[in-house]
């Protein structure tokens, strides 16, 4: 492994074990590590909705705009201050979570393959979220608002775009009409409309995606957000004057960072540096990896009935349903698309003849992994399971990305990774048990952790009978646990598997058979 590999796999780390911090506070389903992509939409929708307040409240005109806006900073407790106040606070909250979120994405490197439309489409939108937050500081037009006009059309000024230098507009107070605030209006409502466009792509090859977070994820961000702008709240500057230049200004330097970045350098050099910066964002996806191709999944028609559940669960929109060349009215097939199919083996787990209890020799199944077929995991799950001479047998069942399930492989252990637990057909738990097995354990990541998105979540809902494929009411629940762990968390797993252990070994309690199974957290079980 290079240098510039180990590095990355050493924040890697760092980052997973942030993460496991966070899960101890907020819990896994309401870490904001693990949710970014969702806090991100939610403060969007926080700046949008304050912003139509406050577009309703501000005068439109140049010479009335500061006077409206500053009419809010004077009652900064006053539902329109505090709405200003966290409209400013939102959009710094965004383009934190927004940096993070790109930044965890290349760090895991979900960039190339199947995630490069949705790494590309979100990269286009950087540009068009700075463009708008710093069209908004023109909107109050105070000093700050004059500094930032000025300073851009002064940038701008070095591209050759213009007959005459944009500066020009900034030469006196007659100059900054109606008409040239109407552009300030534009940039920074027009803009926005462009990103919510921009947003839509950005999602199109994700299923389910979540515009916004959960609740308590959701409560929490507005709390802070309301607390910060009681304790903090924004107040306008002086209002703009063109005949003079202020000496020293407030900046807010994660919004305006461009302006100390063009007078620290020169207008030439930060346009170079900002378009070698966007160029290697967008040209990662397309650098050569040491990565093998995974196959796509399969579909067989003579299997298929159309029934739609790999449809519906597909993290990607991956697969489609198209008609079935064996006709028959309303007949279906799937349908995969190779471009974006993640290889993760969602759609096998979600296929109904993807039973092991069917009696034929060779298991077929309507959709299938080539590199890890079904038939392939029932024949080493019955061979294993007849070559074990334990009294008592377990089998774990886990996945490549997630916590490491052959660190418990023993004699009396027989461990099973897989592409992603979301592949796992609920009946091989029943299969197993029925083989031999005295207690099962399925590890899925943590809510958020999954590689795949969905697949820890589609695996406790068709293990708890949420879900189709769900796992039969037959099932003693006392001998089966899912455990819910991160790569790196191998001793919750253990725990896990001894607190399984424990309780095959004791005698069932009569109402045990109705009982649901726990779910266990890995700090739980640890």
């Amino acid at each position: 492994m290079n240098l510039s590999h180990d590095a990355r796999a050493r924040a890697r780390s760092a980052w997973r074990a942030l993460e496991h911090r966070f899960d101890v506070v907020f819990g896994a389903e309401a870490n904001p590590l693990r949710h970014l992509g969702a806090l991100g939409m939610g403060l969007f929708w926080a700046v949008a909705l304050s912003g139509i307040y406050l577009y309703a409240m501000l005068d439109t005109s140049a010479a009335g705009a500061w006077r409206s806006i500053d009419a809010l900073s004077r009652a900064p407790w006053s539902p329109g201050g505090l709405l200003r106040s966290l409209h400013r606070y939102a959009a710094d909250a965004f383009v934190v979570v927004v940096l993070l979120h790109l930044a965890r994405e290349w760090l895991f490197g979900r960039y190339a393959g199947f995630r490069r439309f949705s790494w590309l489409t979100g990269v286009s939108l950087l540009p068009l979220a700075f463009v708008s937050a710093i069209g908004g500081f023109w909107l109050n037009w105070d000093r700050l608002g004059q500094y930032s006009a000025l300073a851009t059309a002064e940038w701008l000024d070095v591209l050759p775009l213009f007959a005459t230098p944009l500066a020009r507009n900034f030469l006196g107070a007659a100059s900054v009409g109606d008409r040239l605030f109407s552009l300030f209006v534009f940039v920074h409502l027009g803009v926005p409309l462009l990103l919510v466009f921009g947003l839509w792509f950005h999602l199109q090859r994700i299923s389910r995606a979540e515009v916004f977070p959960v609740p308590s994820l959701a409560l929490g961000s507005a709390v802070a957000l309301l607390a910060l702008a009681v304790a903090a709240p924004v107040r306008s500057l002086p209002p703009a004057d063109l005949s003079s230049v202020a000496a020293t200004l407030p900046l807010d330097w994660l919004l305006l960072f461009i302006h100390p970045l063009v007078e620290a350098a020169s207008g030439e050099v930060t346009w170079v540096l900002l378009a070698l910066a966007l160029a290697l964002l967008f040209a990662l996806p397309l650098l050569p990896r040491r990565v093998p191709v995974a196959p796509v999944a399969q579909v067989d028609p003579l299997n298929c009935n159309g029934c739609r559940r790999c449809f519906d669960d597909c993290p990607y929109a991956a697969i489609t349903m198209v008609p079935h060349p064996g006709g028959g009215p309303g007949r279906q097939l799937a349908e995969v698309a190779a471009e974006r199919c993640a290889s993760c083996g969602v759609c096998a787990g979600a296929c109904p003849s993807s039973t092991p209890f069917r009696g034929i020799e060779a298991l077929a199944t309507g959709i299938d992994m080539p590199q890890l077929p079904v038939d392939a995991l029932r024949r080493r799950l019955r061979d294993g399971l007849a070559s074990m001479r334990s009294t008592c047998r377990f089998v774990v069942f886990g996945c490549d990305p997630g916590v490491r399930v052959d660190a418990l492989a023993a004699p009396d252990v027989l461990a099973a990774s897989l592409i992603c637990t979301g592949m796992l057909p609920p009946s091989f738990v029943d299969y197993a048990l029925r083989h031999g097995a005295d207690g099962v354990l399925v590890a899925s990541c943590r809510d958020g952790g999954c590689a795949f998105r969905l697949g820890a979540r589609w695996t406790g809902e068709r293990l708890s009978g949420r879900r189709e494929p769900h796992l039969r009411d037959s099932v003693a629940p006392e001998r089966w646990r899912l455990v819910q762990a991160n790569a790196g968390e191998e001793a919750a797993l253990a725990a896990a598997l001894d607190e399984l252990r424990r309780s095959v070994s004791r005698p069932a309690a009569a109402p045990a058979a109705s009982a649901p199974t726990r779910i266990v957290g890995a700090d739980e079980s640890g």
